[in-house]
């Protein structure tokens, strides 16, 4: 992968933070400004639906935007975002202040990764999504525990300031740094949303949902259950969890080059069908601290090693109008994510913490199922269509 994308990954590590930062700043927040645990939490939730909701609205109407432009706008939205809740005096501000990172957020990260496949040849194009995503993983690994360690001496104000100001360098880096990529040609609304309406794209996106509402319906309560399983608290609890995030890097990068090599539908049945029994049999595998390392590093690999052949599908359901894809897809997991408190929640105070990750996994088993179903090509003779076209032939595939 060249430099260029390199940038892009820099600046999805400044937004990816900025999206999880509040996951360890949380008791500086609810300690500042006098506000509960569960009241500062809904913070992540905020910044979750803001994303989900503006992501598709956003690429649309920034369709024939040229993406370095774009991209920069995205970065700089963020940072004034950023920049405002460590200015934030009281919670609604803060609030609010979340909101608008979440849109720049919404823009850069779908928009950084068509960018890199723009940038790679096509036999990379996974790697250069795998290495965008790693932007991510990495904020998962150093972005929130670094967040966590100075919530203390820099109250969430300064942990704010200071991710406003790396974001705003990452915009600087990304305007310097790229080369100018220009807009997708140009259609009509109807035209851009139509993809939208192909059963597989829908597929894919409700199994993203399910996907990402069983992960982090678990893991928004990983530290409770590794206490209960492993009896282990505190220090303990962040470094197993730094397993989970070597484990997600290392499942992206896997992730990147499998789909390279391999059929990406394929390669996804195999993922989730390994993802399941593994979030199913949390409680038994985290009995101890070696077992939860271990069990951890392979839940984050499996998790994280299915985004990028997901990316590339959805790239290769509709070329033309992959940015609204890409953008769809962010708005599934962020859907995920806002929703996977609710949900723990409630299987918490019904059935206790223990049951939580096999019902969970039941969700996962739903996606597999929602995969299987969206391999089978459509039947109807009309839905084969000419699309994207190599000089001198007729390029066709199953819409």
């Amino acid at each position: 992968m060249s430099g260029r994308t390199h940038l892009l990954t820099a600046g999805a590590f400044a937004i990816g933070t900025s999206g999880y930062i509040v996951s360890g700043v949380l008791p500086a927040v609810s300690r500042e400004l006098d506000v509960t645990h569960a009241t500062a939490g809904q913070l992540l939730t905020a910044f979750a639906i803001a994303y989900a909701v503006s992501s598709p609205l956003l690429a649309a109407l920034t369709g024939r935007w040229e993406r370095r432009t774009l991209l920069v706008a995205a970065l700089a939205v963020s940072a004034v975002g950023n920049l405002a809740a460590a200015l934030a005096p009281n919670y609604p501000l803060l609030l609010a202040a979340r909101v608008v990172s979440a849109l720049g957020a919404a823009v850069y990260t779908p928009g950084a990764v068509l960018v890199a496949t723009v940038l790679s040849p096509p036999e990379h194009r996974g790697r250069a999504v795998a290495l965008v995503f790693g932007g991510l993983t990495f904020s998962l690994v150093l972005g929130v525990p670094a967040g966590n360690l100075l919530g203390e001496p820099l109250g969430y104000q300064g942990v704010f300031g200071l991710i406003a100001a790396v974001t705003a360098l990452a915009a600087v880096a990304v305007r310097l740094g790229l080369p100018t990529v220009d807009a997708p040609p140009a259609v009509g609304l109807r035209e851009r949303f139509a993809p939208a309406a192909d059963r597989r794209v829908v597929m894919v996106l409700a199994l993203t949902v399910l996907a990402c509402l069983s992960v982090f319906a678990v893991f928004n309560y990983i530290a409770p259950l590794l206490t209960a399983t492993a009896h282990v608290e505190g220090l303990a609890v962040s470094l197993l969890l730094v397993a989970y995030g070597v484990g997600g890097a290392f499942g992206n990068w896997a992730g990147g080059r499998l789909s390279d090599r391999f059929d990406t539908r394929k390669l996804l049945v195999a993922i989730f069908g390994s993802f399941t029994v593994v979030l199913a049999t949390l409680p038994l595998t985290m009995t101890t601290v070696v077992g939860a390392a271990v069990a951890l590093f392979v839940w984050g690999a499996l998790t994280w090693s299915a985004n990028p052949p997901i990316q590339s599908w959805l790239i290769e359901l509709a070329p033309a109008n992959s940015g609204l894809l890409l953008s769809l897809n962010a708005s599934a997991i962020y859907l995920g994510v806002g929703l996977s408190g609710v949900l723990g929640g409630l299987v918490i105070s019904w059935v206790g913490l223990l049951p939580l990750a096999p019902i969970a996994a039941s969700l996962a088993v739903v996606a597999l199922v929602l995969l299987v179903f969206a391999l089978r090509p459509a039947q109807d003779p009309k839905a084969l269509v000419v699309t994207s076209p190599a000089p001198g032939s007729l390029a066709k595939q199953w819409k």
